[in-house]
């Protein structure tokens, strides 16, 4: 499937991608309370799990499903993955506010790319995935736009691939009200990967620790364009916030640079330190480059 989000654009998925995602998909796990997509072990009373296959055991699994007989055959120790009737869902939260319009690709691009590879590989596995659009809308009270229903299986690749194409950056955003919308209408806890700039005012971690107190397994994946972490700018100018409108005149000078590029590593060092704090993952992307990195880091739960 070669879907792309606009005319001029790559495919969000080519060939080459794909067998780089299929090498992959088999490490995606789901660490939230309620249980993980292709992993989870029925908890309600009556509830059925099925076994699927054996992986490699990695430190922090829960030893009540090693699989002590294959542990005696072979001397490596694998742990049991079961197919639940109550398996969780991949929400892919994407921001697509007027700022993810910035950038060469654009950053909304880069970040539909890495949604629809997350996706692939979650509908690949027969589990559930689902896309959610944060921006804020017409609608009182909402701050996100919500794209199709979960859906399971390789069948439903074309559909999500299809919604993200047609996704163009614009409007405002409030993403700290984005997640917490997501979090109050989640049924239940599963992975929940948030894709944008997170150059954004509102209370955003305070939502994040929401999420995550909720049993939402979270992945934060930062997109951001080269130029802004390294501003080619010298001189006077009238900046727009693409977002308001409101322009504001300034003089860029080394200093202004340089207190620039100190909020800038606040802000990824406080997306960072959440991630530690709470169990979370943290992988920082930037427009142009190779997108198989960002989806290995995510994929081995890094915080980069």
């Amino acid at each position: 499937m070669t879907v792309a989000s606009d005319p001029a654009l790559p495919p969000l998925l080519d060939p080459a991608f794909v067998r780089e995602l299929e090498a992959l998909r088999r490490r995606l796990a789901v660490r939230a309370r309620s249980g993980g997509a292709g992993e989870h072990v029925a908890r309600r009373r009556g509830g059925t799990a099925e076994f699927q296959e054996h992986r490699g055991y990695v430190p922090g699994d829960d030893l009540r499903r090693v699989d002590w007989l294959a542990f005696a055959r072979t001397g490596e120790p694998v742990v049991k993955l079961f197919r639940s009737e109550e398996d969780v869902v991949l929400r892919l939260l994407l921001d697509a506010s007027a700022s993810l319009g910035f950038g060469d690709p654009p950053k909304l691009y880069v970040a539909s790319r890495l949604a629809a590879a997350l996706g692939y590989m979650a509908l690949a596995g027969s589990q559930r995935a689902e896309l959610l659009v944060a921006r804020t809308t017409t609608t009182a009270g909402r701050a996100i736009e919500r794209f199709g229903t979960p859906r399971r299986g390789r069948g439903a690749l074309p559909t999500l691939l299809r919604e993200l194409a047609t996704l163009r950056a614009g409007g405002g955003g409030d993403l700290g009200r984005s997640i917490m919308d997501v979090t109050n209408r989640s049924p239940r806890p599963g992975m929940l990967l948030v894709l944008s700039d997170f150059l954004d005012s509102g209370p955003v971690m305070t939502s994040l620790t929401q999420a995550r107190s909720a049993g939402h397994d979270v992945i934060l994946v930062q997109v951001l364009d080269r130029t802004e972490l390294e501003p080619p700018l010298e001189g006077d100018y009238a900046l727009e916030d693409a977002e308001t409108g409101a322009t504001v005149d300034v003089t860029i000078d080394p200093a202004a640079i340089e207190a620039y590029t100190l909020r800038l590593a606040g802000l990824v060092e406080e997306l960072r330190s959440w991630a530690r704090k709470h169990g979370a993952s943290y992988v920082r992307t930037v427009t142009g480059e190779p997108l198989e990195g960002a989806v290995r880091r995510v994929v081995a739960r890094s915080i980069d």
